[in-house]
């Protein structure tokens, strides 16, 4: 029996479809954000990341439900999603003020961080587009039942935007549900983004609203104190039961609980891991002790592109949740937020290989 039940292929417009903020990234290479004077553009948002690895990596149909400004910082993070090739067609538009008073688009500042140190990320997403977004603004029956998708994907980052966008995750939760669509959720807390909507306290009353629609959850699983990181200290296997036990004790409705697992010796050297549950039964995948890391940014959620395209493919929870732990350590030894690894590449690391050169 599967582990989840999803609908037929052939009966849905997409494979995927991500709901979450793209925000424009601004890297600043090998230096830091306070003192250099070049940046590279990158898009990138959580749970938009899922929708990109699942697009240009494993070859599945996506599509990202969002909303920018439309102005030139809006229409260049549109050419960085259509590059990434998510469909675009569920991006809602909305006019500027000219200076961003009302309303503007995302950006992230993010350094890489390098041995002793760490990752640094600095939102400027205050009053986004995104975040404005209100019950009824998008239509999900037409998304959900008229063209059919296969898995619904949005977390934590989101729903922590603002006091509406909780609103509208459930409301395309449960309309996904009711056309059987697969739904999965990333606790991914962050305590930037939830600070001014209520901090831990909003973010675990809203993470428990949320759970009740959710068949697929990825996180540190903690929704009584969320940790400002997405993976336990590896490797945790106790600490992942105890956790796993008491939400799915609570919610009957998950079928599969996952997380990465990752203990930080240095920015650039992370013991890296994946662990998984379903009906019972724990799954880890591979350990890789002392990996190398280039740019950490968005390791999780290659981990969850890859372990949605394992259950898509109806390849059984074991090998998904390797498949997840391989992209996610592939993805982080590459810079930008979203994932340049390949199929073959991520196939080929589950299976043994290793970094020999391919000639």
């Amino acid at each position: 029996m599967p582990v989840v039940s999803i609908r037929p292929r052939e009966e849905c417009r997409y494979d995927a479809v991500s709901l979450g903020e793209v925000m424009l990234r601004l890297d600043p290479g090998e230096g830091r954000i306070r003192t250099n004077r070049q940046f590279r553009a990158w898009e990138g948002g959580g749970e938009y990341n899922v929708a990109r690895g699942l697009r240009r990596v494993f070859g599945q149909r996506t599509a990202v439900v969002t909303s920018l400004v439309d102005n030139e910082v809006g229409r260049l993070v549109e050419d960085l999603i259509l590059t990434g090739g998510v469909d675009t067609s569920f991006v809602r538009w909305v006019p500027g003020d000219g200076l961003g008073r009302s309303v503007r688009n995302g950006l992230n500042f993010t350094e890489r961080g390098y041995g002793i140190r760490g990752a640094l990320g600095v939102s400027d997403r205050g009053h986004t587009a995104v975040s404005q977004l209100k019950v009824g603004d998008i239509d999900w029956e037409f998304l959900f039942g008229e063209l059919g998708v296969r898995w619904f994907h949005t977390g934590g980052i989101f729903a922590g935007l603002s006091t509406t966008t909780p609103d509208v995750a459930e409301e395309a939760m449960t309309v996904a549900k009711r056309h059987g669509t697969v739904v999965s959720y990333d606790l991914n807390y962050r305590p930037s983004v939830w600070e001014a909507v209520g901090g831990p306290a909003r973010a675990l009353e809203v993470n428990r609203r949320l759970a009740r629609h959710v068949d697929v959850m990825f996180g540190c699983l903690n929704l009584g104190q969320p940790s400002s990181d997405e993976s336990l200290p590896a490797p945790e296997l106790a600490t992942f039961q105890r956790r796993v036990e008491d939400l799915t004790g609570e919610y009957d409705n998950l079928r599969v609980v996952a997380t990465t697992l990752r203990t930080v010796h240095t920015a650039t050297v992370n013991d890296w891991g994946a662990i998984a549950w379903t009906d019972g039964q724990i799954i880890e995948a591979t350990h890789r002790p002392g990996l190398e890391i280039l740019d950490r940014v968005g390791g999780g959620d290659a981990f969850a592109a890859g372990l949605i395209y394992g259950l898509l493919s109806d390849r059984g929870l074991a090998d998904a949740v390797e498949l997840g732990a391989a992209h996610g350590a592939l993805a982080m030894t590459t810079p930008g937020d979203t994932s340049m690894a390949t199929k073959a590449e991520v196939e080929r690391l589950v299976a043994g290989g290793g970094a020999r050169a391919v000639r």
